[in-house]
């Protein structure tokens, strides 16, 4: 072998090393597990380890490891400490603030809305909302549906959305802790699942919900306001049953709608029936079917038919629906349409004498109400029946009526006059032209039929057109302004009672008010009738919740409306804060005097709610639902 350096001791250090090389490598064959290990003389001094055996260290990875982990935290506290000393001593020399450590400190911050959503929620667990639901609606999903029923219910009380930015609203609120579920959750699909499952079991799931707020609340039923409203929808319903065209009062005959019958009680204008119509449905033919379904509320509740009166407009009564009330065993006021004879001499039969002899609640001058007694009669089917009515007069109806007919009649003689000032021009050269347009414009107007006019030539040949009131038909017309005929099959009703309660049915025109302008149902923007349904029942669940809070707050002592509730609650957030470290501190927004009087109010209405009322009474026999309710859970996130 030749060696590049002439070292001699480099010479044997390469020659050891090769002879080592040589040994490793002629070491003999592996044995068997069971067979005796041969040691070679020349290896006496090697240890000989075999690999079924495991690691011949079997401590030294795991002690490098758990080493290595110790040094890097205890290099990471010690890290963290001199950081920690060193802004203290710029906090205590005035270099740094309170704000900018924490600014150091915290590595992310969201604000979540909370507002009212905790005293809503504990609200719909009193009226147990989401377990009635899932009672009837059962499924295998991760999200119950009556979890969903209620995000969508929260959601039109609070900031009303179409179905597809619910679950972004979701993540935008406190309901991410309560519930427990993701805020993707709920994307559009999901919610429209919920509502194709609610809307075949929506009569139970009202009828279990409107039952227990009854109850929990003690809802008086003497009283109960029966009318229909209609609701805009848009879009193409080839398909639909409920979705037509149709007449209704203050919304376009050219709009597709669907109506919706309510019941409301006097006592705090409590939601307890409500019926889906096609848009094409008149009112009347609605009335007997909502008998039908009070009394059977009626009886679930256990209070007597007899004891219960059902007050609508003029659209609730004729002489048929006069029968059906006897029929039914239901005691009803409503206002009388003049269409028969008997009725419109009835109307027109008290002086102006005899109305002065019965004044109700008098005011100064004529802008009070009068009302005549008499005897209504219905003829239907051959038969006759007789009923208590009341001739009404209106002073502020009257004097309203007569300052828009004044103003029709002002504007219908502007109009002939401008026809008077076209004579002579094409199209107006002959009296029989003339005397055309004026029919023409006095058709059109409104006031046309108490104005007459005429066109004529004079004797210089000149085309004349004269108009001129029509006294007998305004003297006629002024004689029934004001008039109104109310009748009911309670004899024991005064005068006085039937007028006051007649001027208390708006309560019902209150709570579609609420439902189209601060629950946003109209206009519904939903293509499957399913759908729509469901959408309605979950309006309706949410009108109820509305109104239930409404009462209870009224009678707790703060006369403010729920909607108001919730403005003043708007400014209460949750501040989540998330550290370097970690660690995450979820703080409420501070709260001012007004808003912590009407918390500790709303805290003491839902406890009394919540407190269980007679077993007996919560709910009817074969009901599985629980009698008492659970123990109150306390919201996640506290100041």
């Amino acid at each position: 072998m030749k060696f590049a350096t002439k070292s001699r001791h480099t010479q044997v250090l390469v020659w050891l090393i090769w002879i080592i090389v040589l040994l490793v490598s002629t070491r003999p064959p592996e044995s068997k597990p069971d067979a005796p290990i041969r040691e070679l003389p020349v290896l006496a001094g090697i240890v000989i380890h075999r690999q079924q055996e495991g690691a011949l260290f079997p401590w030294q990875r795991r002690l490098r490891v758990r080493i290595r982990r110790r040094y890097r935290l205890l290099r990471r506290t010690c890290h963290r400490a001199v950081w920690a000393a060193r802004l203290a001593k710029l906090a205590l020399r005035g270099a740094l603030t309170m704000a900018t450590i924490v600014d150091l400190l915290t590595q992310a911050q969201l604000r979540r809305y909370m507002g009212a959503l905790p005293i809503l929620y504990g609200l719909l667990e009193v009226l147990d909302v989401r377990r009635i639901i899932n009672r009837h609606c059962p499924t295998a999903a991760d999200v119950d549906h009556g979890t969903v029923a209620l995000v969508m219910i929260l959601n039109r009380m609070v900031a009303p959305r179409p179905l597809y930015h619910i679950a972004d609203w979701v993540a935008r609120t406190v309901l991410v802790y309560r519930l427990g579920v993701a805020a993707e959750k709920f994307n559009d699909d999901r919610l429209g699942r919920t509502l194709d499952a609610i809307s075949q079991h929506g009569r139970e799931i009202w009828q279990d919900i409107v039952h227990r707020a009854l109850v929990q609340a003690d809802i008086d039923l003497t009283v109960i306001f029966y009318d229909l409203t209609a609701f805009i929808a848009h879009g193409a319903y080839a398909g639909s049953e409920m979705v037509d065209f149709g007449f209704a009062h203050n919304t376009p005959l050219n709009k597709r709608k669907f109506k919706t019958g309510l019941d409301v009680t006097a006592d705090g204008g409590i939601p307890t029936e409500y019926t889906a119509w096609p848009g094409r449905t008149a009112d009347m033919a609605t009335v007997q079917e909502n008998m039908e379904r009070l009394r059977q509320l009626l009886e679930r509740r256990g209070w007597s038919v007899g004891d219960v009166i059902i007050v609508g407009d003029r659209a609730n009564l004729n002489d048929e629906l006069a029968f059906a009330y006897d029929d039914h065993g239901l005691h009803y006021l409503a206002g009388l349409k003049a269409q028969g004879k008997l009725h419109r001499e009835l109307l027109l039969s008290p002086t102006e004498a005899q109305f002065r002899q019965h004044p109700l609640n008098r005011k100064r001058g004529h802008n009070g109400y009068w009302g005549v007694p008499c005897q209504v009669i219905f003829e239907h089917d051959g038969r006759q029946v007789t009923h208590k009515g009341l001739v009404m007069l209106s002073g502020p109806m009257r004097s309203s009526l007569r300052r828009e007919r004044a103003t029709k009649l002002h504007a219908l003689r502007q109009e002939l006059r401008q026809v008077q000032t076209k004579i002579g021009r094409p199209w107006y050269r002959s009296a029989a032209a003339v005397q055309r347009r004026a029919n023409t414009v006095l058709k059109n107007s409104p006031a046309g039929k108490f104005m007459r006019a005429q066109a004529q030539v004079d004797e210089q040949g000149q085309i004349r057109l004269c108009w001129w009131i029509d006294r007998a038909t305004l003297l006629q017309a002024m004689h029934k302004d004001g008039r109104y005929l109310l009748a009911t099959n309670d004899w024991s009703l005064s005068s006085q009672r039937m007028f006051d309660l007649y001027r208390q049915k708006d309560q019902v025109e209150k709570r579609f008010h609420v439902s189209k302008s601060d629950l946003k149902v109209s206009p519904i923007y939903l293509h499957k009738d399913s759908h729509i349904e469901g959408m309605l029942l979950i309006n309706m669940l949410a009108l109820l919740t509305y109104s239930l809070l409404e009462r209870q707050v009224r009678q707790g002592g703060l006369q403010v409306t729920t909607r108001r509730l919730i403005e003043k609650l708007e400014t209460l957030d949750v501040v989540e804060t998330v550290c370097w470290d970690g660690s995450l501190l979820r703080r409420v927004t501070p709260v001012d005097e007004e808003q912590a009087t009407i918390l500790e109010t709303l805290v003491r209405v839902l406890t009394d709610l919540g407190h269980p009322r007679w077993s007996h009474l919560l709910l009817p026999s074969g009901s599985t639902l629980p009698l008492a309710l659970p123990p109150p859970r306390e919201w996640p996130v506290a100041a």
